[in-house]
């Protein structure tokens, strides 16, 4: 008995390091020893942590009297940094996809390394969302680190449905790996009441604050559920670029819309 709770926690251990390995450019330690085959399992746990990261430096640079407008822009280049713009990548080749008007030519498109006129304006609008998003949300009754947290948690959540749900486009890539560790919508359950729990906490701090819970929510997860059907709808599936895509557009989309909260 022992020796098997070991050899899950060893597993489990093993596959959150590639996660973070997989999703992010974080460090480390040498003795780690990553496994990689079901990483999409912990992606919303890496999103998290790669929040709670974004906002304790959104609090140190407020702490030390930034002006909102520069820390909200910093946070921004961070997030990105922090993936390698592994997702934003995504995002602005499935732009210059989605630009193409032949449908048999938009995964040669996306495949390409160059970035169209269409990426860079997917890229710009991004960032430019975000950033205005972030200033907007100055308000001290909206927890930017939880919200933070949950947006990047939300977008991941969107990638798993976009894995579970919808087949995968090309022959050969990454989804084959992802699609074995979630087979099915039910596998991105844990993830889900995950954060509807977080999602509900200022609302359970303070009644008043309860259309705060509704929009990190309720919005956040309609958001990241919606995205992926839209892009199979586009596709017909999905790829790679399309994972970025949904993860990138659902963390802008969520931080648009708390701003209505």
């Amino acid at each position: 008995m022992g020796q098997d709770i070991r050899a899950w926690v060893l597993q489990v251990t093993g596959t959150i390091a590639g996660a973070f390995i997989f999703y992010t450019c974080l460090p480390l330690p040498s003795w780690v020893h990553p496994s990689f085959q079901r990483v999409a399992q912990f992606a919303p746990l890496v999103g998290l942590l790669i929040g709670l990261l974004l906002g304790l430096t959104d609090a140190s640079l407020s702490h030390f009297g930034m002006p909102i407008l520069s820390r909200s822009a910093l946070v921004v280049v961070l997030w990105m940094g922090i993936t390698g713009g592994l997702h934003f990548d995504g995002a602005m080749d499935t732009a210059d996809g989605l630009a193409v008007l032949d449908p048999q030519r938009r995964l040669e498109v996306m495949s390409d390394s160059r970035s169209g006129a269409f990426g860079v304006m997917v890229a710009i609008a991004l960032l430019l969302l975000k950033t205005a998003a972030l200033v907007d949300l100055a308000n001290p009754a909206m927890p930017r680190i939880l919200l933070l947290m949950l947006a990047a948690g939300w977008g991941r959540w969107g990638q798993q449905v976009a894995i579970a749900r919808y087949p995968y486009l090309k022959p050969t890539g990454k989804g084959a790996f992802h699609k074995a560790a979630l087979p099915t919508v039910w596998h991105t359950l844990p993830s889900l009441i995950l954060l509807l729990s977080l999602s509900a906490l200022p609302g359970l701090i303070n009644p008043t604050q309860w259309r705060i819970s509704l929009a990190l929510g309720l919005g956040g997860g309609a958001i990241a559920f919606l995205l992926p059907a839209w892009f199979h709808r586009r596709l017909g599936g999905h790829t790679g670029d399309t994972y970025g895509a949904v993860v990138e557009w659902t963390e802008a989309l969520m931080l648009v819309l708390c701003t209505l909260a």
